[in-house]
């Protein structure tokens, strides 16, 4: 699993014109899946996002109750290795990934988080306004 996050004043989501999930001053998070994840590596990548002190002061989400807009991000498994064109094998398939983004969701909420989502697999529009900019890449 991996997760691109990102602190933000602002961000949302729109599908085909109609925003699907917004926050203010919070946490983008960008989320990719493979095919070996599972409950272990949901459960860790929801804690550390929510316990990560890189928001302002050094504090974590969860120190300051700040919502988090969560957005599933296949192309975060590109391989780029070879030729021009990447190659999105290592992403595991919509059926596979999407329980599992709503699972991280879930864990998130279970933990306390205000989460906002994308909608899995649609062309999304997402605007941000990345405050540092701080951007964070988490893998596990």
């Amino acid at each position: 699993m991996k997760a691109v996050v990102q602190t933000v004043s602002e961000a949302e989501v729109t599908v085909e014109g109609t925003s699907v999930g917004a926050i203010g001053e919070g946490l983008l998070v960008l989320l990719g899946v493979t095919h070996t994840d599972g409950p272990a590596e949901v459960a860790w990548i929801a804690e550390k996002i929510w316990s990560l002190r890189i928001m302002r002061d050094e504090l974590s989400a969860s120190d300051l109750d700040a919502p988090i807009l969560l957005v599933s991000q296949f192309t975060l498994y590109a391989d780029t290795r070879k030729g021009r064109r990447p190659s999105w094998n290592s992403a595991a398939p919509g059926p596979v990934a999407e329980p599992l983004v709503e699972a991280v969701a879930a864990h998130l909420r279970s933990l306390g988080a205000r989460v906002e989502t994308g909608k899995f697999g649609a062309m999304m529009l997402v605007r941000s306004v990345n405050v540092g900019p701080n951007t964070i890449l988490l893998e596990r």
